[in-house]
């Protein structure tokens, strides 16, 4: 009697706390920090993306299976596209005002390709935008397809630099036989009239991401090209020397490559 008194009391309680819950952010039950602050799971997978753009969460397999909906809501939101607007008119910003360009063939701008000029969302959105752990095999038939949209914010920078007389370099963690998928995709969305298409061979495949992609760079430099400029999605795009004048990185939650 005691015992079902007891189990009573405890399903009653569980209930009056779940109950005013319904109606707070993405209906998910509150929580608190260490610190005895409240947090919706709103808040705890805002701060989750945060991190991730922060630099600060790495190496992540999966997005934790409790923020795929909203990680999925914000790649499809305004938010996002502003999120990356704004990133692509700082790039214009630093160009107009701290780029003494020589204009003689050697000024250089380097951009990633997947989830910078083109997007992957349409593709993450069948793996619960990065909730499931991908099979490369997948992502490269999806990708051979060429049905990649193209990031029109970055697409504008795209041509704006090549206005301007720069010379624009595609340095890609694809593998070397998606170059026809890849250069036919991006010419259909829009891009065109880059100075290289840089792809990974098999020996590249030996090396992290990041030292394959910054190996690329010390060569450009090394042929007297003046990088000014990095833009990409992840930070194995960025990092590394020769890093270029400036880096920016557009905003990207669903996976992690290093």
């Amino acid at each position: 009697m005691g015992r079902g008194r007891a189990l009573g009391c405890c399903l009653a309680s569980f209930l009056c706390f779940l109950i005013p819950l319904t109606v707070a952010d993405w209906n998910i039950l509150n929580q608190k920090t260490h610190n005895g602050l409240k947090i919706s799971l709103k808040n705890y997978c805002e701060s989750w993306r945060m991190n991730v753009e922060l630099h600060n969460i790495r190496d992540f397999e999966v997005v934790p299976e409790e923020c795929t909906e909203y990680i999925g809501k914000y790649v499809k939101s305004s938010q996002y596209k502003v999120d990356s607007e704004r990133t692509t008119e700082e790039c214009l910003v630093y160009l107009s005002t701290s780029c003494n360009l020589k204009k003689d063939g050697k000024d250089a701008w380097v951009f990633d390709i997947d989830d910078t000029l083109l997007s992957t969302i349409p593709f993450y959105k069948n793996n619960l935008y990065g909730g499931m752990k991908i099979n490369v095999t997948a992502l490269e038939e999806w990708m051979s397809m060429g049905k990649a949209p193209a990031l029109d914010y970055s697409l504008r920078l795209f041509n704006e630099l090549k206005s301007r007389g720069i010379q624009i370099f595609l340095i890609s963690s694809r593998r070397e036989h998606l170059r026809s998928d890849t250069t036919d995709n991006l010419v259909k969305v829009g891009y065109h009239g880059w100075t290289s298409l840089v792809l990974r061979d098999p020996a590249d495949e030996l090396v992290s991401v990041e030292k394959y992609k910054y190996e690329v760079r010390k060569q450009l430099i090394s042929n007297g090209y003046r990088i000014w400029g990095i833009l990409g999605d992840q930070y194995s795009s960025i990092k590394g020397t020769p890093s270029g004048t400036r880096a920016f990185k557009l905003p990207n939650p669903m996976y992690y490559v290093a």
